[in-house]
This record gives structure tokens, sequence and C-alpha cells, in this order.
């Protein structure tokens, strides 16, 4: 299985009333998308504030497997969130690493 981990920081012109509708679109991929066997996603909620550098959303999906990981970037729904990201983002943080077997 593989790991896929986002971090969402965005820009003055994000507006709080979009973040709901991010969100429900995000946990939206479960259904929507095959090979993903978890998902969670959230707003950043950290008491960390020196360690938040803006980053106020966050996502983390389990794939079946590499080749999983690799269909989704090109999915029809998950380019549908990226067009909502436009002209909202100001950076966006991955990170993919494989889950080892214990």
């Amino acid at each position: 299985m593989f790991e896929h981990l986002v971090c969402f920081k965005f820009n003055d012109k994000y507006e709080p009333e979009t973040e709901q509708r991010l969100l429900d679109t995000l946990l939206s991929f479960k259904e929507r998308i095959p090979g993903i066997v978890d998902l969670t996603a959230g707003v950043n909620v950290t008491e960390e504030t020196d360690n938040r550098h803006g980053y106020s959303l966050g996502l983390r999906i389990t794939f079946r497997d590499r080749e999983a990981l690799r269909q989704y970037g090109p999915h029809p729904v998950h380019r549908q969130f990226v067009r909502m990201l436009d002209g909202i983002l100001d950076n966006v943080v991955v990170v993919d690493y494989p889950i080892r077997a214990e």
C-alpha cells in the first residue's frame, strides 16, 4: 500500500466558505476514485502554531498500491478538485511513501 499526504496553504483570495466545499469534495474521493483503501481530510487545528506555516487543510489517502496512486493524479475527479484550487492556492506539500508490512 501507499500513503499520500497533502497539506494545503491558501492565499488571500481564499474565502472561508469555500473550505467546506473543498473538504466535502476531498471526502468524496473514496467512493469516486478506484484504489483508495482509506481516506481522511480535515481543517488544521494544531495548537503548534509555530509549526503551522499557514497550512490550513490536510489530506491523507491510503492507496491499494503504487499503480492506484499513479492513476489518482490524472483521474477526472481529482483533476476537477485541482481546478477548484485555481487562484486560491498559495502552496501545497505532498508526501508519498510505501507502507511497510510488519
